[in-house]
């Protein structure tokens, strides 16, 4: 086969045209070695000794066999440098950065050095982007920390495998105890993380704050998948016991904003809203704390008339006493 003169000049560096083949590798398909041949321009017995090039420097790729056989990148069993386009480069750099004030504790320093890491092998146009949003962003406080990484990856396991656990859990009233479950899903609400589950001690479906679980111990027995109550979905549950939960620090409050508009600005994870009229309606929240709840409600992006707790008031008066002195210090004595 003859070089097409048209074809990519890269295509005719050994080590540009590594790299190119490598980006097409990476897309979910199977390539024939003689449309690889026609794509970088070179002959079938060239891209046999790149893909063996490959395979030296850690890239696991598997050959098919066959009339249709073909090449594609496959999982190996260490992770060899990635090709990425820009908007991949970006949405990755953006998530690291998000994950630094993520919900889950142990990851934030990891996430800091894999961003770095990243960062130094942008561009500049790139790297510009991404810190602009470094620049440009900022992120409300959290007033709780999350849960541990590890637990979490291995409640999701158990998860998808619908196998039963066996953990030790410290409810925020009465004695700890050890429980045995049918885990479902875990939610995320905010910054603290809840698991479903079928409680077998109980033969109910409770929920349980991630960070209160200790002693995890996967027993090895799967189980049928069970189907929650009324055919909620494990987020609209968890709402739902947030919501009206007994234990809970609940509140109540009239949204002045139609249900379709609160709707957008209250997430689903603070409580459940109730229409009362085309322009108000009613959300019923509980979380633990009243100084936590009295937090995510000073968030609220919509005007609202509280109707209780009166426990609420004083850590509501705090918040905005807060932001007030801080204006009063910002705007300076002769504004």
């Amino acid at each position: 086969m003859t070089i097409d003169p048209g074809a990519p000049r890269g295509t005719r560096d050994p080590a540009a045209r590594l790299l190119q083949l490598l980006s097409l590798l990476q897309a979910p398909h199977d390539w024939t070695g003689a449309e690889l041949a026609e794509r970088l321009g070179v002959t079938p017995r060239t891209i046999r000794r790149d893909i063996e090039h490959l395979r030296e420097l850690g890239y696991p790729v598997q050959a098919t066999q066959g009339n249709v056989g073909g090449y594609r990148l496959v999982a190996g069993t260490a992770m060899p440098p990635l090709l990425l386009d820009d908007d991949e480069a970006v949405a990755i750099a953006i998530g690291l950065r998000t994950a630094a004030t993520a919900a889950v504790s142990g990851i934030e320093d990891t996430s800091l050095r894999a961003l770095a890491k990243l960062e130094q092998v942008l561009p500049s146009r790139l790297r510009r982007r991404v810190s602009h949003l470094a620049e440009a962003a900022t992120f409300l406080p959290q007033p709780v920390q999350g849960p541990d990484a590890e637990l979490l990856a291995v409640l999701a396991a158990a998860c998808v495998a619908h196998e039963k656990i066996r953990f030790g859990y410290a409810p925020a009233r009465g004695e700890p105890s050890r429980r045995m479950a049918e885990p479902a899903r875990l939610v995320a609400a905010g910054r603290r993380w809840y698991l479903v589950a079928y409680d077998l001690d109980r033969a109910d479906w409770r929920t349980f704050r991630v960070d209160r679980i200790d002693a995890l111990h996967r027993t090895g027995s799967r189980v049928p998948e069970r189907a929650l109550p009324d055919g909620q979905d494990a987020a609209a549950y968890v709402a739902d016991v947030l919501s009206a939960g007994p234990g809970n620090c609940r509140a109540e409050l009239i949204v002045h904003a139609p249900i379709e508009r609160a709707a957008e600005g209250v997430p689903a994870s603070l409580g459940v809203l109730e229409q009362l009229d085309e322009h108000r309606c009613r959300l019923r929240t509980a979380v633990d704390s009243p100084e936590f709840l009295a937090f995510r409600i000073a968030a609220l992006r919509l005007d609202y008339t509280l109707i209780g707790p009166p426990e609420l008031v004083p850590h509501l008066r705090n918040i905005a006493e807060r932001a007030l002195a801080a204006i009063e210090a910002a705007q300076g004595p002769d504004r």
